[in-house]
């Protein structure tokens, strides 16, 4: 992004597992002033993030960072789909999807450092019954876990993979009838993820071939597995080798509506909300604009 840039940083003080307090200092030190202009502003309730966002908007802000996690990514994100302003990423939550699917560094002084090198891309995004996410929406076992997780006192990904073993044990996997471009599919499965981007975070791929340039939704549907086969598939969400397994089938489609037996949780972007039994997604082609570091390959 060329010439002087009027930049807005929100920052999500309880996102994540650390503490921000050094985070405005480390902007002040990181950011280069002769090329940008930097305002700061602490997020204080959930929605307050989309809220400031709105304003900056208005305010022809070039830039807004999200300083937080996935969820404070969507936030912002949610109120810069279809506008002129970009969408930057320093990455301090729990699994920093989007971040490490864009290449953002996990280290803050270098996530900084895209303020003032990076470049604007337009990129995809998706919506669920017309809600943005970014990274992926799920439903089914992962959908549970994040609405655990939401709940427990500490964050982290011990944390995560602790709930995640604990609901594995007690799971039963759901019905769905999933219609991907009029292509319809009856499926009894553990998991249904549709991606925008390749992982849901912490470099698990539950998407591994999923790019936000294509115009299109990878839907991931994991079958029912017996346990015996969960240290295989878990091995192979990490390595982005998930397409390679008996139990995975992975669609790919502009429309999708997914209807369950009854309204039931669903994460978006990794924060759980309870949605109606019909579910639409749809991708909104090259829909915001993101500042991405100088050297982004062209498949992500």
């Amino acid at each position: 992004m060329e010439g002087h840039k009027h930049i807005l940083a929100i920052i999500n003080p309880v996102s994540g597992t650390g503490s921000k307090d050094k985070i405005p200092r480390l902007i002040e030190t990181m950011v280069d002033h002769e090329k940008n202009d930097v305002s700061i502003i602490m997020s204080e309730y959930a929605g307050h993030a989309r809220e400031i966002t709105e304003q900056a908007v208005n305010d022809g802000i070039d830039v807004v960072v999200a300083i937080g996690g996935d969820g404070t990514v969507n936030e912002v994100g949610s109120a810069l789909c279809g506008t002129d302003t970009a969408l930057a990423i320093v990455p301090c939550g729990s699994g920093n999807g989007l971040a490490r699917h864009l290449r953002i560094s996990m280290n803050t002084s270098r996530a900084l450092q895209v303020l003032n090198d990076g470049i604007v891309g337009k990129f995809d995004y998706c919506t669920i019954n017309r809600k943005p996410f970014f990274c992926t929406c799920g439903m089914g076992f992962d959908a549970t876990v994040s609405d655990k997780f939401s709940n427990e006192g500490t964050r982290g990904f011990i944390t995560y993979i602790k709930t995640a073993l604990s609901e594995y044990l007690k799971y039963k996997p759901q019905e769905y009838v999933i219609n991907i471009d009029g292509a319809i599919l009856r499926e009894k499965a553990f998991v249904v993820a549709c991606c925008n981007a390749a992982q849901y975070g912490n470099n698990a791929y539950i998407a591994p071939r999923a790019t936000m340039q294509d115009g299109l939704i990878d839907v991931t549907v994991m079958h029912p597995f017996s346990i015996i086969n969960s240290p295989i598939i878990g091995a192979r969400l990490f390595l982005r080798k998930l397409s390679q397994d008996q139990h995975v089938s992975i669609y790919r489609g502009k429309r999708v509506i997914i209807e369950r037996l009854h309204d039931d949780v669903v994460h978006i972007d990794g924060d759980p909300m309870v949605m109606p039994a019909r579910l639409v997604i749809e991708n909104v082609s090259r829909g915001i604009k993101i500042l991405v570091p100088p050297t982004l390959p062209d498949d992500v």
